[in-house]
Order: structure tokens, then sequence, then C-alpha cells
């Protein structure tokens, strides 16, 4: 049985043989006709044949044949030639979801494990597809792959929690924050672009009002000094013309964009969500409404006859900006206006966030603490003796990274013990339900926090 097995494989790899060399996305589209090729997650189609030792074959939710290294990683994707399309649309950033092998063991001792690979002796962070400028500074690593403090915490993670209704917001400042009025879902969308271009987040950007977007406005001014009227959209348009051009734009699904790594979906209890080989996401719409910082359903809404499944396929995407750079000193973690702010060194507030923190049941800390340390693309260790009981399940459980994990792509850990600052798989919630104390952001804003904090910056709590 196990030889047929590997002569199934080395037949179904023998057919990218003829390949000699790698080709670029950009480059590969023609010369293969309906003839088997395999496309790496980078969009590169390989020029070798993986020894069918070093392989486990799978097949994605499309049923289409995946090579996977032994740690769960994606080596390549199985397509027909005539179906790879190059990407001539809109411009994306690079993705790379998830480490390549080798990997440093993961049995750290904390609840977050800090996923490295390492290039010519130097560190390289594995962020969920958004590259690393090395601004964070990182704790050094034991042999064994863990933090060489003697503080390793636990997340505090929480079940998913029922919607809450909104408080009235009251601004920060003493400016006047023009309340918004219903306007058509497309002048929302530009709004919600710009705010999130000036790295003011919205959260998810799905077209609809709602608290997240006048918090945001009420940051947008505090931030800037200015007053923003959000109904005046011949202003914002033309602001939108100077911050990255129009709001929504054309993008070619590319084969990386359909190769994934995907599951096919998440289990709700945590002993199976530790069988998976990563908490990947399920479709090909999930990760462009992540990466895009749309909501899913909006996406979907946007392009109703759209197959995202097949490379080539041209939708509309927003355009939203890129990642806020600087220094963090300070975060305020405002609990009633359900919103976290980032402050610079000279005291002006450089971005804000949308955030879920705490509840009655389970408060988040009081006053003033600070980073320990930060994990990107972190795994998460269940232990039901600290943490939250999930189901049925009483015993340590590891659960591997990625984007749809308990704690998304990002675990700021904070000085007091089980709390920090994470990222989330399901975004469209943020701000509208409980936690168990921690703050949950979307993943884009938790992973743009974390490039601009280190140990030692300060949290603050406030009511």
């Amino acid at each position: 049985m196990k030889s047929a097995l590997l002569t199934s494989i080395s037949l179904s790899l023998a057919l990218s043989v003829a390949l000699s060399q790698p080709v670029a996305a950009q480059g590969a589209y023609g010369g293969y006709g309906g003839q088997p090729i395999l496309v790496a997650p980078d969009g590169a189609i390989l020029d070798y044949v993986p020894e069918a030792g070093q392989v486990v074959i799978s097949r994605d939710q499309m049923g289409r044949r995946t090579l996977l290294d032994h740690y769960g990683n994606l080596i390549a994707t199985e397509m027909r030639g005539d179906a790879y399309r190059p990407n001539d649309g809109y411009a994306s950033r690079p993705q790379a979801p998830y480490p390549a092998a080798p990997r440093y063991d993961d049995q750290a001792n904390g609840a977050v494990r800090d996923y490295r690979q390492f290039r010519d002796g130097d560190p390289a962070d594995v962020t969920s597809g958004i590259p690393r400028d090395g601004a964070i500074e990182r704790l050094p690593l034991d042999a064994d792959g863990g933090f060489m403090d003697d503080s390793q915490q636990e997340a505090a993670l929480e079940p998913s929690q029922p919607a809450l209704p909104q408080p009235n917001l009251v601004p920060r400042t003493n400016q006047q924050v023009i309340s918004v009025t219903k306007k058509p879902e497309a002048e929302i969308v530009a709004l919600q672009v710009y705010l999130d271009r000036q790295g003011i987040s919205p959260g998810v950007i799905d077209g609809h009002l709602g608290d997240n977007v006048n918090k945001a406005v009420a940051a947008w001014q505090e931030m800037s000094g200015e007053t923003l009227d959000p109904n005046n959209s011949e202003d914002i348009m033309q602001r939108l013309s100077y911050s990255g051009g129009l709001p929504i734009v054309d993008y070619t699904i590319t084969p990386a964009d359909a190769a994934g790594p995907y599951v096919a979906s998440i289990p709700e209890d945590y002993a199976h969500k530790a069988q998976l080989p990563a908490m990947s996401f399920t479709s090909t719409t999930e990760a462009l409404a992540e990466r895009f910082h749309m909501d899913e359903g909006y996406l979907k809404a946007l392009n109703p006859n759209a197959d995202f499944t097949v490379p080539g396929t041209t939708i509309k995407v927003v355009v939203p900006g890129e990642p806020k750079t600087g220094e963090v000193v300070r975060i305020v973690a405002d609990k009633s206006r359900e919103q976290v702010f980032a402050y610079g060194s000279d005291g002006k507030l450089v971005s804000a966030y949308p955030a879920t923190i705490g509840s009655s049941d389970t408060p988040s800390p009081t006053g003033t603490h600070t980073v320990q340390r930060i994990a990107l693309n972190p795994g998460y260790t269940y232990n039901p003796k600290i943490n939250f009981q999930q189901g049925a399940n009483d015993k340590i459980l590891q659960i591997p990274p990625g984007p749809n994990g308990p704690v998304g792509t990002v675990w700021i850990a904070l000085s007091k013990p089980t709390y920090g600052i994470h990222g989330t798989p399901e975004p469209s919630k943020i701000g509208k339900t409980n936690s168990h104390g921690c703050i949950r952001l979307t993943n884009w804003d938790a992973t743009e926090l974390a490039k601009m904090v280190k140990p030692g910056t300060v949290v603050e709590f406030v009511d």
C-alpha cells in the first residue's frame, strides 16, 4: 500500500519535470496549455520534483492536489497550465503567510510561540504577509526556540460573546465632531478608506455607518487638529486624490491568491483546531478581504458574479492605507470608547484603532502596564487551568499559528500576567462583542501596532 502511494506521488510530481527554470508569475502565462504545473505560494512555477518522502500530498477545498512539508507549510498547488494568469491588476503587497521549513522547535513555555526562520544568521519575522522592517526589538531565543526570560505568560482568550449595545461617544478633544448622516454606501466606503489611509482605523471597510466610523472621525480630528465634515463627499474625494487615488480599483486574482494555503473550515472545538496543520484562511475571499481591510460580505457583494477561485479573474477591491510607521511610546486602551490610541514620544496621536476590551464579568486590567514581548504569527497553548474552559477540553492543547488562530496574527504580551493585545479571526466583530480582559484588534491593526512598539512601551487602561 505504501509503495503504491509513493508511486502515485511520483507520477503526480513527474508532470512538472519538463520545466527547466523557475518562472515568475508575471511572465509565466502561455506555453503550458492544459498541462498540470506546480505553483508555489509566491506565484512561481516549480522547476524541480520534490522527493516523495519530503512532502505530504493533500487536497484543498477545490479538490486540487497540494504539496505540504512535514510542518504543514504549503510547497505548491497543482494547477492546469491554461488556468495560470499573470498579475496585471492592482499591485498587492507580498504575501508569505507562513514560514518555510526548516523551523525552530516550537515547544516554548508560553502560550504564544514566536515562529521564526533564519537566513544568514539573522532572524526574519513571519508576519502573515506583511513584510517586517526590522523595527521591533526582540528578546533572544534560547536553544529550544523559547524566550530567555522567566515570565512566560498564558494568553487569556475568550469564546464568542453576544453583541452589546454601543455607548454614546464623547469626543476626546474640544473640537466638535460632525455626525455622519445617512449616505450612499459608496460614499461611506470612501470615508472609511480615507480614515484607514490616515492611520486612523475604522475597522473593517464595509460601507456601513456605525460607532467605529464615528470614533475614527473623532480620533482623526485629535491627530490632525482639523475638523472633518464626513458628509462633505466632494472634500473626502479630493482628500483621497492626495492619498492614493480612488478608493475602489480593479484587482486581478493571482495563482498565489487562488492557491492559498487554505483549510476547508475552522472548527469550534479547540481539540479539533489543534489537529489542523495551520489556522489558515478558509477561502480566497477571506484572504483577500483581510489583505484589503474589507468585510468579506462586502467584498462578495461588490463582485456578485466573480469566481474568486480562478486566477486571472478581475474583481473590485478597496485601496487601504500603507501601514503606519514610527515609534509608539504610550498606548491608551479606552474601555468606554472601545478604542486604542497610540502616541509618539512628542505626545501626539500616531494612530487609533477600534477594539474589544474586556467586559463587566471579566474586566480588563486597570492602571498602567508595559509591553513585555511581541510575537508575530503566533501559535497558542490552550491551558484550561489558566484560561477559560472551552467545551469538554480539560487538557493542554497546542493550536498552530495562522490568521484564524485564537490570537490571530499577533500577540503583544503585557507585564500584567495573562493579558495582551492581539489579533482576531473575526475582524467584523471588533468593538461589538465582549472579551475576557485582553485587547482585541483586527489582524492588520494589531500587526501595524506591533511594528511601532517594543518591550517597555507603556500601556494605560482608562475607563
